[in-house]
C-alpha cells in the first residue's frame, strides 16, 4: 500500500512534520480527535474508548473500544492500518503525557517490525525511529545528536559510520546503554543492524533514507 498511515495520539502533540497528503491514511486515537480538528485536518477514522475525549467525536468512521482491553488505543489503531495494507507508519501525540504511554508506543515501534512495517514517532522536535535488519544513511547536512538503544534483547552486527563514535560489528543489548550520546560531524554516516531492533534518536530536521539488508 502506497501512503503513510498517520496515527494521532492523546499525548503532547506538536504539529506534523509533513502535512497529510493523498494517499495518507488518517487515524484519530481517542483525544489525538483534538488534535487534528485544531491543525484543521479530518481524520479518515476515529478509534478509541474515549476515556480521554470523554464523548465519542461526531464522525461518520468510529470504532468504539471497551475501557478494559489489552491493545491501547494506539495499538488498536496500528493493527487496523496493518489490515489496510499501510507499511509505513507514522505516530504523533505519542510522547509526554503519561510515561507509561510513550514507553507502550516506543514498543509499538518492535510490534510494527515484526508485522513487516516501519514506523516514527514524533515528539517536541525529536525523531523515534526503529532500525530492525536494515541500514539506514543520513547526509552530510545532518546536525545534532544521535542516540542509539537496544530496543529487544541483542542487537547484532551493528555498525556506526561517520558519526562521532563510531563501531564496526557490534554487539548492542536492552541493559547496557552504550549508544547514548553520539552525534553527526557533518559528513554522510549511517547505521547496519544486521540481526535485531535498535530505537534511534535524533532531530527532527534530520532526513535519512532506508536500505534493506
Amino acid at each position: 500500500m502506497d501512503g503513510r498511515c498517520i496515527i494521532v495520539g492523546a499525548g503532547d502533540f506538536y504539529g506534523f512534520h509533513s502535512m497529510p497528503a493523498p494517499g495518507d491514511y488518517l487515524i484519530a486515537a481517542d483525544a489525538g480527535y483534538r488534535w487534528c480538528t485544531q491543525q484543521q485536518v479530518i481524520p479518515d477514522l476515529v478509534v478509541g474508548d474515549f476515556d480521554s475525549l470523554k464523548n465519542a467525536p461526531d464522525h461518520p468512521n468510529i470504532i468504539r473500544l471497551p475501557v478494559e482491553k489489552d491493545d491501547t488505543d494506539t495499538l488498536a489503531a496500528i493493527r487496523l492500518g496493518l489490515e489496510k495494507g499501510y507499511r509505513q507508519f507514522e505516530l504523533y501525540g505519542v510522547t509526554g503525557g503519561r510515561p507509561d504511554h510513550t514507553i507502550a508506543n516506543l514498543q509499538c515501534l518492535l510490534f510494527l517490525h515484526r508485522h513487516g512495517a516501519r514506523g516514527t514517532m514524533y515528539g517536541n522536535g525529536i525523531v523515534y525511529r526503529g532500525i530492525c535488519c536494515e541500514t539506514v544513511s543520513f547526509p552530510a547536512s545532518a546536525r545534532g545528536g544521535f542516540s542509539l538503544f537496544c530496543l529487544d534483547g541483542t542487537a547484532r552486527g551493528v555498525t556506526i559510520r561517520g558519526m562521532k563514535y563510531e563501531t564496526t560489528d557490534a554487539v548492542i543489548t536492552s541493559d547496557y546503554p552504550v549508544g547514548c550520546s553520539n552525534s553527526f560531524r557533518g559528513i554522510p554516516s549511517s547505521v547496519t543492524v544486521e540481526d535485531g531492533s535498535l530505537i534511534a534518536i535524533y532531530s527532527e530536521q534530520v532526513e535519512c533514507d532506508h536500505a534493506d539488508l
